[in-house]
């Protein structure tokens, strides 16, 4: 009895620790300057993350990889652990001019409301890696005794929960970005505080 306890308590460990992952977050910050609102909002517009064709105000990226391990039971292949690591980086404006009074306010409330806008696009990509175990730790392919089949199958399922990841952030920017958004309302609470 006591034999087992201890074989059901390693494996729980076991199951617990390969589920137990943290992500690494990085700020990298891009230097503005300026002493107006209008004057620092122009500085990020020339100083920002390109997004595209585009300069934006912040960026969330990651670097994604995995520890993977396959195994076959007779002719099929499973996969076992699926274990992440994850970087993710935020790419935001630092303020290099010294402020005082309203303005200082006013930039310390912008640069918290878009730093909190990026980190729930940290939370979508953190979001996406869970889905991302779930779906793969115990995936099985029968007839792949050499486990090739079941790449192709696993990229397919990781290729939806990207696009299912991208939707979900284009969905929240567009309402945040919008006539009215949150970070609407912060750059014009920076540029113009009426």
């Amino acid at each position: 009895m006591r034999g087992a306890l201890l074989l059901a308590a390693l494996l729980f460990a076991a199951s617990a620790s390969a589920q137990d992952w943290q992500a690494v977050e990085r700020v990298e910050p891009y230097d503005v300057t300026g002493s107006t609102g209008l004057d620092i909002y122009r500085s990020i517009g020339a100083r920002g993350p390109k997004l595209g064709v585009a300069r934006v105000i912040a960026h969330t990226g990651f670097k994604l990889t995995w520890t993977r391990k396959y195994e076959r039971h007779g002719y099929a292949c499973t996969i076992t652990v699926n274990r992440p690591k994850l970087i993710i980086t935020y790419t935001l404006p630092r303020l290099k001019t010294k402020l005082s009074g309203p303005l200082k306010s006013r930039w310390d409330a912008f640069i918290a409301g878009v730093t909190a806008h990026e980190k729930v696009h940290g939370d979508f990509i953190r979001d996406m890696v869970r889905e991302i175990e779930a779906a793969s730790v115990g995936m099985t392919v029968e007839n792949d005794p050499t486990c090739r089949k079941i790449r192709p199958q696993l990229q397919a399922k990781l290729g939806e929960l990207s696009d299912a990841q991208r939707a979900r952030s284009r969905a929240f920017d567009a309402v945040e970005l919008t006539d009215g958004g949150n970070v609407h309302r912060l750059i014009l609470q920076l540029v113009d505080p009426r």
